[in-house]
């Protein structure tokens, strides 16, 4: 028998204001002499945070689009973009939410890989490591922090950077950085959280590791959509824990139907994964019929719309592609389903769950 031998992020710095810390953590870096490059999320452009990061007189923030989900493109596009202008670096800090998390994790690796990110999406595929990288969420939910894998849509589908390469070297959980965070959005990221959790805990590929892992991150996501009356600073907490308790969950795991049909949906009309995810899971209660019931009573709880009716005007080549990229997740639908899967799920199937969108 064969077990999964990942490795996990080796350090971890938790505390509001934790993040002042940059600067002495990533000192050491700057011994040969090359830059440090830092990632910020477009949206704090002249804001105190982009202020309060310590680039020093050779090192350069980098501001990430994250109007649409990360590109192969983007990815390949700033690669080049450092080694033109450097040639090498001392690491890339990633402030932000899953994307700008995954574009950080992901440059980082092809800083040190020929080729097009492209040429990657898939498992295992990371032949060398990539350069230092650290993540710090301003947002929570995605797992992006402490999972081994940077999701990116390229030219033919949306798939991770699935690699043992791919955690990072630190990260820094400072709940203060997520206080600002609009209610939506967080929402949105929260459910990211929640539906992955669901899809773990009912998978077949479920074993105690991720077991411990994903009912302490349920029972997070629980207190703070079902249980409490108001969204405070200890639902920002909290939820900084839920994701990293969830993002654990999945690395010995697996997501499930939702996230599939969310990849499908993303790659299509270019929506975004957590919006995905909850346009996705609204519409499968048969399959996870508890999950998706608790589900409604957050979504009416909080006020938030599902958007609906998005599929009902896709030409027949962009439902077909939507299904192709969906139906190619196979440990995906293997962890919903089991082994037999092919049995249960088909492209009749897959198209039937997007027309209910």
């Amino acid at each position: 028998m064969s077990f999964k031998n990942f490795p996990m992020v080796p350090r971890v710095l938790y505390g509001h204001g934790s993040s002042q810390q940059i600067e002495e953590i990533v000192e050491p870096l700057r011994k040969n002499g090359y830059p440090v490059i830092y990632f910020a999320d477009h949206c704090f452009k002249g804001k105190s945070l982009v202020q309060n990061i310590p680039a020093k007189k050779n090192d350069k923030i980098v501001f990430i689009d994250t109007t649409e989900e990360p590109k192969t493109s983007d990815v390949d596009k700033i690669r080049d973009d450092l080694k033109s202008e450097f040639g090498k670096v001392s690491g890339i800090i990633g402030y932000g939410g899953g994307s700008v998390l995954d574009i950080t994790k992901a440059v980082s690796l092809m800083m040190t890989n020929e080729g097009s990110s492209a040429d990657y999406q898939g498992w295992d595929l990371i032949q060398n490591e990539g350069v230092y990288h650290a993540g710090i969420p301003t947002l929570s939910g995605t797992g992006a922090e402490v999972s081994r894998t940077c999701v990116l849509t390229g030219p033919e589908r949306k798939l991770g950077l699935n690699s043992d390469f791919t955690p990072f070297n630190q990260v820094i959980l400072d709940p203060s950085l997520t206080l600002d965070a609009p209610k939506e959005q967080a929402f949105f990221t929260g459910m990211d959280c929640y539906i992955h959790c669901i899809e773990s805990l009912n998978g077949t590929y479920l074993n105690a590791f991720s077991k411990s892992y994903g009912e302490k991150a349920l029972e997070l996501c629980k207190k703070i959509y079902l249980e409490k009356s108001e969204w405070d600073e200890e639902s920002h907490e909290d939820l900084m824990m839920a994701s990293w308790h969830g993002g654990m969950s999945i690395a010995y795991s697996q997501v499930g139907i939702a996230h599939a049909l969310s990849y499908g949906l993303s790659y299509v009309l270019g929506i975004k994964h957590g919006v995905g995810n909850c346009i996705a899971f609204d519409k499968i209660e048969e399959y996870y019929p508890e999950g998706v019931r608790d589900f409604k009573k957050m979504v009416e709880k909080f006020e938030v719309e599902i958007p609906k009716n998005i599929c009902v005007n896709l030409s027949d080549d962009e439902m077909n592609k939507m299904v192709e990229v969906a139906l190619e997740l196979h440990p995906l639908w293997e962890n919903a389903l089991g082994k037999n899967w092919r049995e249960k799920i088909n492209e009749k199937t897959i198209r039937e769950l997007y027309e209910r969108m």
